[in-house]
């Protein structure tokens, strides 16, 4: 295949570095390492973050770190790259999995990749390597610019691989430091750009799901830790009992798939954790229970809090995005007005803010 992109167009401006790279086995992050090698001035050394919890889970499930280490192996060694595997499943278990389990406990749906990446990656990982790095470089959809010595999170330019969203959760400090090879990138020009440098996973499918879970259903995690505990299903219009389901915990509000009754589509619009009930409503009739407002707590500003309270923002990862204005509260909540009803506002997902391509911050929704 002949090359019609120029990958590099990105690092232009960027001199002779110490770099951290990254390695997760994947294409995004394979193609990062092969850029920056392209380059021939930085001094690179791959880190492979163990964060599969094998020891806690290998009962529910399939180890997927030893494939994944596979192919991050064999790339280094194409590409005369060292590489450190960094033990850090203490860290994950202690500043993700903890938080995750006691927020699906009280009935929340947490963001793990969030957290992973503001106190893992981009935290724990920070704090292993010390000032030993100038930069940190990762497979992530993203953009960092530099303004008035402040750096700027913008969004790649591919709508539906953008990755701002898990990434909203950094601060200055950590965004100074890091570094994304792939962010200006289309996904189908990663998947060439690999086949064209003939990367072990040019080929190989993208991961799905939480990073720490790996080839375990995420059901699978959540019965693990909250067992299961059988409730009513019942059409919240009706008051009608459609069936039974084995815990409030395995649901999110908005939910379609995995309820199992016939004559739907159902959605999930509300649960109650004291009675264990779970709340649907038939597709005709669930927009009923869409709301525009809602509330986040403290949000979190990536640099300063925007001059203007007119946004948008997203309320899950994906490309849709809702104009939205802002309004802060006395007791440290700032409430949300979207400018079209959602059924899917979930409590304990985040809200990420953006004015034009750039990612501002958010908060979690109460």
């Amino acid at each position: 295949m002949v090359l019609t992109i120029d990958p590099l167009r990105f690092f232009f401006y960027i001199g002779p570095m110490k770099i951290a790279v990254l390695a997760s086995g994947g294409v995004d992050s394979s193609l990062a390492l092969r850029l920056l090698k392209e380059e021939d001035k930085h001094e690179l050394h791959a880190f492979y973050l163990k964060i599969w919890l094998e020891d806690e889970l290998a009962s529910i499930g399939e180890c997927p770190w030893e494939e994944d280490l596979t192919y991050v192996r064999e790339t280094c060694d194409r590409l005369d790259v060292p590489l450190t595997i960094v033990p850090l499943q203490g860290a994950y278990r202690e500043k993700v999995v903890s938080h995750a389990v006691a927020e699906l406990k009280a009935g929340r749906t947490p963001s793990p990749d969030i957290l992973c990446n503001e106190r893992v990656k981009f935290g724990a990982f920070y704090d292993q390597i010390d000032d030993s790095f100038d930069k940190v470089a990762t497979g992530h959809y993203a953009q960092i610019e530099e303004k008035d010595d402040s750096f700027l999170l913008k969004r790649a330019p591919d709508p539906i691989k953008d990755q701002t969203y898990f990434l909203s959760n950094l601060n200055q400090t950590q965004l100074r430091r890091a570094l994304f090879p792939i962010g200006h990138l289309q996904k189908n020009e990663v998947r060439q750009l690999a086949a064209d440098f003939e990367l072990p996973a040019a080929k190989r499918k993208d991961s799905q799901g939480i990073c720490f879970l790996g080839k375990i259903k995420f059901p699978d995690f959540v019965r693990f830790h909250l067992g299961e505990k059988t409730g009513d299903i019942v059409e919240i219009e009706t008051d009608k009992v459609w069936g039974q389901h084995q815990g409030v915990w395995f649901y999110t509000i908005g939910q379609r798939q995995g309820i199992g009754l016939h004559g739907g589509p159902w959605f999930v619009v509300d649960k109650n954790l004291e009675t264990n009930t779970l709340y649907i409503s038939h597709k005709s009739s669930y927009m009923e229970h869409a709301r525009r407002e809602f509330f986040v707590q403290e949000p979190h500003w990536i640099s300063d809090a925007p001059a203007s309270p007119h946004l948008h923002c997203k309320i899950r990862h994906g490309p849709d995005m809702f104009a939205c204005s802002l309004k802060g509260l006395d007791d440290g909540r700032t409430q949300l007005t979207l400018d079209q009803k959602d059924a899917g506002i979930t409590p304990g997902q985040s809200a990420i803010f953006y004015e034009g391509d750039y990612c501002l911050g958010g908060g979690v929704i109460q």
